[in-house]
């Protein structure tokens, strides 16, 4: 039996095998691995594009306690992908980081705390690694995995490998946890909703007389603002789908983005169901759950429609579209607009993925 068939219980330490025998197998079966700590501490689109790898590392070790370190916020993420995911440990930040602003004075009790875990695996899981690393050398786990900036010297070829420079966000963190052993089980996205979301959703009363697949969704917002599409673009987009398939639109975003589906409503000549407002990322996907399509910008939103499979228009003005790009680039068209002035092109995918709808 070669270490890749052993099974969780079975494998053993490094130092237990002759290291010829070691030949081939990947780290994930070369050690007994009982409790599993993951770094990944960014906003919601990128943490979604992690699912993929978050799921090939639970059905690898199904025994394995999994704990994700990351920004405040992602309690939810944890919560929510409760089947991958067992523990969840707060990461108060780093000054190299932009995500949030670096709570510096706890950062050494957290460490602290990371150490006291004892983890048999610590698995940077963020990015290239350059500082990422170093934050996950301080958890005192018995190893330590992940990538390495590309023309970085691998020190160890058995736990990194060079972090890829193209290729889908969910495709490259993949490919490190198959790397390091673990099986893939889809490289789909996926965002289950809870009975929680559903009932935030109905008290809020935003949803109120909306039957399913009656509506379309307009997400005007994005976490950067000098991404985002002007109003005037989606109202466009919002007019001419409502004329044509007769269906009613509902303009969503979080309560600091009520200034632009504000400012959509405004540009526009059909009425406009304006649900900007302090509801949960669940709640709001819930809502989206049952819009017939949405069109957005590139991001956080435009992973929960690929999670939820709910066929999408995305425009991208800045990131990386290769990257950050839906998968299944059939139910989700991307297009490449920093002027804005591909409102034709927007509206073709939308009549397109309205019609097979």
């Amino acid at each position: 039996m070669t270490g890749e068939d052993k099974r969780p219980e079975e494998r053993v330490a490094l130092a237990d095998i002759d290291q010829q025998e070691l030949q081939g197998v990947p780290l994930l079966a070369r050690m007994k691995i009982e409790r599993l700590v993951v770094f990944r501490a960014l906003q919601v689109g990128d943490m979604l594009c992690a699912v993929p790898a978050l799921r090939a590392l639970r059905a690898t070790l199904p025994k394995a306690r999994i704990t994700l370190a990351g920004l405040p916020w992602a309690a939810q993420f944890a919560s929510r992908y409760r089947n991958y995911i067992d523990d969840f440990a707060v990461f108060p930040g780093h000054p190299a980081f932009p995500e949030q602003p670096a709570r510096e004075a706890e950062l050494e009790a957290f460490y602290e705390d990371m150490r006291s875990r004892q983890f048999d695996l610590a698995l940077q899981l963020h990015g290239s690694g350059q500082v990422s690393n170093r934050i996950v050398g301080e958890f005192g786990a018995k190893t330590v995995a992940g990538s390495v900036a590309p023309g970085s010297a691998l020190a160890d070829q058995v736990s990194f490998m060079e972090y890829p420079e193209e290729g889908a966000e969910p495709l490259r963190l993949l490919n490190l946890v198959e790397f390091l052993g673990a099986t893939a089980v889809g490289a789909h996205l996926e965002f289950p909703l809870t009975d929680e979301d559903e009932r935030e959703l109905q008290d809020s009363g935003l949803a109120a007389g909306l039957e399913p697949g009656s509506y379309i969704c307009i997400h005007p917002g994005a976490r950067i603002r000098d991404k985002c599409w002007p109003p005037a673009r989606f109202a466009e987009v919002a007019d001419a789908l409502a004329d044509e398939f007769g269906v009613k639109v509902v303009l969503t975003g979080s309560a600091k983005e009520a200034d632009l589906t504000a400012a959509v409503a405004e540009h526009m000549r059909n009425p406009a169901r304006d649900t900007a407002s302090p509801l949960s990322i669940g709640a709001m996907a819930a809502l989206m759950s049952r819009a017939r399509l949405l069109v957005c910008n590139d991001t956080g939103v435009s992973h929960i429609a690929a999670g939820l499979r709910l066929p999408s228009v995305v425009v991208f003005s800045k990131a990386d579209m290769q990257r950050w790009a839906p998968l299944d680039q059939e139910r989700h068209r991307c297009i490449w607009d920093p002027e804005g002035q591909r409102v034709a092109l927007a509206l073709q995918h939308a009549r397109s993925l309205m019609k097979e709808g």
